[in-house]
């Protein structure tokens, strides 16, 4: 049995040293309200404003603006795109919808959430959500698979009365993921992720001139930070718990030995 509890002690010891790495190896969001937090929205997918994971962005438009913001999303992300649209104190009914393109700009479904609302006349706000399918580090060509690189979000209303064109709104924008690990893995992964040329970054005093910039968001421990994942502890466990399986039928099936009164072989 010492060679089992010599395994033993490897398995354990491998998972140990395992956990760490993999845990550090998920991008953790910045706190909410950070000073660098944007405080406008794009209007088109070249000029959309670059927000981080974990931030919460804000912008005032007026109802019939088309706003856009970029996220980055890595491989193993699972995205979630939350809005809150804070409308004037009187108006019709209205309805608003949040749109999510990946860095090709292909419309991405929702896996689930209300992507579309309609707020009644007079409510005082909308709130939309939008749940991605999980990144994926690589992916057909043909097929329309969430891929690493840059998100857009697009927000506007889509029927309202012609009375509530025009009026002032508050819009809040906040994007979260969850790392879904191994199980998500796949084999192969891109030469670079989907990242747009340009995009609009606002100046550190807060002032905006409009142009635009090399995009420059990225996840926090870089592209492809999820290359380690835990689906290579489970494999190694996979291997040294067959291997206790070995040892375990070899003892139970090699006997107690030669029978007592047999003579030695010459």
């Amino acid at each position: 049995m010492r060679a089992v509890r010599v395994l033993t002690a490897a398995l354990l010891t491998l998972g140990l040293a395992a956990a760490p790495a993999a845990a550090g190896s998920s991008p953790s969001p910045g706190a909410s309200g950070d000073d660098g937090a944007p405080t406008r929205a794009g209007t088109s997918f070249r000029t959309a404003t670059e927000v981080a994971q974990g931030q919460t962005a804000t912008a005032r438009a007026s109802t019939g603006d088309y706003l856009y913001w970029s996220f980055p999303a890595d491989a193993g992300q699972r995205p979630t795109v939350r809005a809150t649209v804070r409308l004037p104190e009187s108006h019709a009914a209205e309805t608003w919808q949040i749109d999510v393109y990946d860095g090709l700009r292909r419309r991405q479904a929702c896996q689930y959430g209300a992507q579309t609302r309609t707020a009644g006349a007079d409510e005082p706000s909308v709130e939309l959500e939008c749940v991605l399918r999980t990144v994926r580090a690589w992916s057909e060509p043909w097929a329309d698979d969430p891929l690493p690189g840059t998100y857009y979000v697009r927000l506007t209303a889509l029927r309202l009365s012609t009375a509530d064109l025009g009026q002032p709104v508050d819009a809040e924008l906040r994007v979260g993921s969850k790392d879904m690990g191994g199980a998500a893995a796949v084999d192969g992964a891109l030469a670079e992720p989907l990242v747009p040329g340009t995009a609009s970054r606002a100046e550190p005093d807060g002032e905006d001139d409009g142009a635009a910039v090399l995009a420059g968001l990225e996840p926090e421990d870089g592209w492809a930070s999820g290359r380690w994942s835990d689906r290579w502890v489970w494999t190694a466990a996979g291997g040294v718990l067959a291997a206790l399986a070995g040892v375990a039928g070899y003892r139970l099936t090699r006997g107690a030995g030669r029978p007592p009164g047999v003579p030695p072989h010459a």
